[in-house]
């Protein structure tokens, strides 16, 4: 994006944040304890673990409960499972590549490949399974997808192929025209990157690139596998019937979701995202920019219809790699991601670059994600209802 096309997104910015009210005062320790203690009571979750940014700079960072059912606390450094926060990481990533100018957000992915795609397989993800990629061999469609169109969800991919009741991927609707919740083409950006050709300054290694940045930000803790194999201080989890659940380990670096982490750690992703540090200042702007309004009433189950005009929020789009609101606050972005037995969430909003991260290794916890980030911030319009429903759906 040029300079002269971001000034009016800037200076939009700022005349949204001039007509929004100031942001509450943060909580000091003692109260963030009470309150999360208070609300692990109220939903039984066993361990809640959470870090407050203001200003760009790390504040609060403080995990409570246990991480396994022998009762060892959870702790700061704690590894636990990111889920589908790994996205923003890798939309964070991806832009740095634009950066670079390894990448054009609006460059079709096939002009990054040597070959058709559909001729790629099998998936190198499941080499077990038939590949992804065969299936779209009479669905001209693929030609049309972007790097944008896979970090705003809007390929037109099932969330993954393997779910679709046929197993095969499948193209649903015309690429770029709506939103709906795909990891599948986060897989497909994330192909593009690894097999992309060199001569373009592709055929990196996604885990490879996403290390360079934990390593600056002094992210020790953090990688998009599990590493070592077994790790003295890892969480395992409970479901939604409070049952105990192993660790999950995940051993193949997967864009959509797949990093460990812990809340010490990605604390500081969060407050590097917020103010934009490692990237330019059109690239951060640029993952925070509403690209796609979103018209559903929630997120899942998965191709749900428009809702009606007057029930659609008005300020929800997706940005690249997190959902883009506009709240009391002024403009904000967030992003969640759970399993059966991990529940996480990141809400940041731009005046006074503050978030708030949550990471859980209980499902229940998310029943009290909505009070402790308003607790915390106060009242930001974070969609909590659009995101969770009455759906228990991967995110």
């Amino acid at each position: 994006m040029t300079k002269n096309r971001l000034l009016p997104i800037l200076a939009a910015s700022i005349a949204t944040l001039a007509d929004h009210g100031t942001a509450a005062q943060i909580p000091g320790k003692a109260a963030i304890d009470n309150e999360v203690n208070r609300l692990m009571a109220l939903t039984h979750a066993q361990g809640i673990a959470v870090a407050v940014i203001d200003h760009g700079k790390v504040g609060y960072v403080n995990a409570l409960g246990i991480r396994n059912a022998k009762g060892d606390p959870l702790t700061p450094d704690t590894i636990m499972y990111g889920a589908s926060l790994t996205k923003s990481v890798f939309a964070y990533t991806v832009m740095q590549l634009v950066d670079q100018h390894k990448l054009n957000l609006d460059t079709p992915i096939k002009e990054y490949l040597d070959r058709p795609l559909p001729t790629y397989g099998p998936d190198p993800v499941f080499p077990d399974k038939y590949g992804p990629y065969k299936d779209l061999v009479d669905d001209a469609r693929w030609e049309k997808i972007t790097p944008r169109m896979a970090l705003t969800h809007s390929t037109g991919f099932s969330n993954f192929w393997f779910i679709e009741p046929d197993q095969k991927l499948h193209i649903h609707f015309e690429p770029g025209s709506r939103f709906r919740y795909s990891g599948e083409g986060f897989i497909l950006l994330q192909f593009a990157v690894e097999h992309g050709r060199k001569a373009q300054g592709l055929g990196l290694d996604v885990g490879d690139l996403a290390n360079v940045n934990f390593h600056r930000l002094g992210m020790t803790r953090t990688s998009l596998v599990f590493q070592n194999g077994i790790d003295p201080n890892a969480a395992d989890g409970w479901n939604d019937q409070g049952q105990p659940q192993p660790h999950d380990k995940r051993s193949k670096v997967r864009a959509a979701g797949s990093m460990n982490t812990t809340i010490a750690d990605f604390s500081k992703f969060a407050a590097a995202l917020v103010k934009g540090d490692g990237l330019s200042a059109a690239a951060r702007a640029e993952i925070a920019r509403p690209v796609l309004h979103i018209p559903t009433a929630h997120q899942f189950p998965l191709f749900l219809p428009d809702a009606p005009l007057a029930a659609q929020r008005k300020d929800l789009h997706s940005g690249l790699g997190v959902i883009v609101f506009d709240g009391p606050q002024g403009p904000g972005f967030f992003k969640g991601g759970h399993d059966g037995q991990t529940a996480n969430t990141m809400v940041c909003v731009d005046a006074g670059q503050r978030c708030v991260v949550i990471l859980s290794n209980d499902v229940r916890a998310e029943a009290a994600f909505a009070k402790l980030v308003a607790f915390i911030l106060g009242e930001t319009g974070v969609p909590f209802d659009w995101e969770y429903g009455d759906y228990a759906g991967k995110s």
